[in-house]
Order: C-alpha cells, then sequence, then structure tokens
C-alpha cells in the first residue's frame, strides 16, 4: 500500500513538473515571437537611418549621406574627358569616391560622345558594367562645338523616370578632368545658396569679380537644374553651340536674361601655382577646387598640402609613414 501511495504522488509530481515546463516554454516561445516582431520593426527603421556611403569601388560613383531629406543637397558633376583616358578616370574615382560630405548627395560621373574604336567598345562598357558612373551621349567628340550643350541639354531626358525625387539634383556642374574639387568645401559654400535660377563658378577674367559682366571658367562651372530643364529646351542654346565653351554657356545666360543668383566662387577656385598665371595663388586652407592639376607631380602635391589621406586607418596589413 505504501508503495502504491509512493508510485501515485511520483506519477503526479512528474505530470506537474512537465506541466510546468511546457507552460514555461510557451510563454517563452511567445516572448522571442514579440522581441522578434519588435526588433525586426526598430531594426528596418535603424537601418534606414545609417549613412550610406558608395566608395571606389561601388556600382556607381556617388558621395552619398543618409535617406533624403529637404535639407540634402543633390549635386550632379559631370566630369567631360575622352574615352581613351582610362587611366584618368581610374585615378579620379579614387579622388571623388574617398570624400563623403554630410548632408549632400554627389553623383559624379565621366561625360563623353559616341565611342568610334573597337577597343572601347569593349573597355568602356566593363568600367560601366563595373561603375556605372559613364554618360556617353549621341555626338561626335568636340572640345568647343558643342559638347557641352549636348551634356546639359540631354540630361532632363537621360534622367526622366518613375520613382525619381524632382529635382533630380538641386545643382548641376560641368567639371574639367585636371580639376581637384573639394567636396566638403563645395557642399558648404552651396548651403546658403538659392536652389533656383543659379550661376556658380570662377569668374573669367581672373581680374574680374563681377558674374554679371563676365562668365564663370570652364574649370567648373555649375547651375541649378531648372537652369538644365531651360537649356534643354531654348532656341538661344541650341543655335549658338560653336566657341569658348564656357563662354558660349555664359553668352546663354546673358541673352536669355537667366541666372539672377550669380556666386562667384574666386578665390577659393583658382589655378595651380604656378608663376606668370594670373588666375593662381598659393593652396589655402578652404580652398573649393584648384585647376591646372595637369601632372602627378601636382596631384601628389596639391594631396599631401590638404592631407588628403588622413582618414587612412591603421591596420596590420601596411604600414605607411
Amino acid at each position: 500500500m505504501a508503495m502504491d501511495a509512493a508510485k501515485s504522488f511520483g506519477g503526479q509530481r512528474f505530470m506537474i513538473v512537465s506541466l510546468f515546463l511546457i507552460f514555461f516554454l510557451c510563454v517563452l516561445a511567445s516572448i522571442n515571437e514579440f522581441r522578434y516582431e519588435t526588433l525586426s520593426k526598430f531594426g528596418r527603421c535603424a537601418l534606414s537611418n545609417i549613412p550610406q556611403f558608395n566608395d571606389y569601388s561601388s556600382a556607381n560613383l556617388s558621395v552619398a549621406d543618409s535617406s533624403s531629406s529637404d535639407d540634402e543637397i543633390r549635386i550632379l558633376i559631370g566630369i567631360l574627358t575622352l574615352p581613351d583616358m582610362y587611366h584618368k578616370r581610374h585615378f579620379l574615382r579614387m579622388i571623388y569616391g574617398s570624400q563623403s560630405p554630410a548632408g549632400a548627395r554627389i553623383d559624379v560621373k565621366f561625360v563623353f560622345c559616341n565611342l568610334t574604336k573597337e577597343d572601347q567598345h569593349v573597355l568602356v562598357a566593363l568600367e560601366i558594367m563595373r561603375y556605372n558612373d559613364i554618360i556617353i551621349m549621341n555626338c561626335t567628340e568636340n572640345m568647343n562645338n558643342g559638347k557641352t550643350y549636348s551634356y546639359f541639354s540631354s540630361l532632363p531626358e537621360m534622367l526622366k523616370g518613375e520613382g525619381q525625387p524632382y529635382p533630380p539634383y538641386h545643382y548641376v556642374m560641368k567639371a574639367d578632368d585636371d580639376t581637384f574639387f573639394r567636396l566638403e568645401k563645395l557642399v558648404a559654400s552651396l548651403r546658403p545658396l538659392p536652389r533656383e535660377d543659379l550661376y556658380y563658378g570662377f569668374v573669367i577674367p581672373c581680374h574680374s569679380m563681377d558674374p554679371f559682366v563676365h562668365y564663370m571658367s570652364g574649370m567648373g562651372y555649375m547651375v541649378s537644374w531648372d537652369l538644365v530643364e531651360w537649356i534643354s529646351e531654348t532656341d538661344i542654346a541650341r543655335n549658338h553651340t560653336e566657341g569658348a565653351e564656357d563662354l558660349v554657356f555664359g553668352s546663354w545666360l546673358r541673352d536669355g536674361r537667366r541666372a539672377k543668383n550669380r556666386y562667384n566662387a574666386k578665390w577659393a577656385m583658382y589655378n595651380y601655382p604656378e608663376p606668370k598665371d594670373p588666375c593662381q595663388h598659393e593652396f589655402w586652407p578652404d580652398t573649393i577646387a584648384v585647376h591646372t592639376v595637369k601632372t602627378p607631380e601636382k596631384w601628389i602635391r596639391a594631396l599631401k598640402y590638404f592631407n588628403f589621406t588622413s582618414n587612412l586607418k591603421p591596420s596590420k596589413l601596411y604600414h605607411i609613414p
């Protein structure tokens, strides 16, 4: 009898423990499910606010901060160059892909006319597949016979598409491939400026400080998106494409009575320090752009002055003094 009672008590205890264990597992599963759903929701929000930077190895050479906002400045820099300038493009990808100015999205594209050689068809296609940072326009390669017009006038149709913000860019720049832009300084100079009817750059001739009388140097000038659309539509630009491209560009705005907002970035933009150049002066910390950087030695001097590699992270894989 005593044995039977003990067995009965042991069985009851086993059932109670089993039921308690099952109850505990159910509660734990419910808690984990709640935590997973909650963390998933918060995780998605957190990820959407993490700055997304595309570097030199990215599919598209752009410098972007976090999710788009009203305060974000969107800039397209079109570097007019030639299809065969492969090494120059790779070098400039490092220069611009290494800069990450806050509060801006800056897309750097290399711009040229139709390809004419078999090797270009292969090598440029590979570049596009790898970097997606090339614009090829339907024109014959030239410097002062309409290439700049082709660039600006093609953009509204090229960039038209669903899901695109409007405007796709606040500012569009034409730049030379021998100009070194410091993107953080460029963005800082643009932030207080209007986003409509704007013409920005370095006034030519060098002795002038009046952007309403003269025009901006081809080293790198910028206009707001509304002026890009106007250029694509007006006969003033369409019928006058020959001549020094920066001078011709300025004449369009003058004849069309456009660009009431003009910003002369002189002397934060200037030519490389060389004797007998009236558009140059020595390097200084607030520089936005340096033009005529035409040799490796000049690039090295400029990069060293601006301490361009200061953000290099320490690693056991290399030692650079």
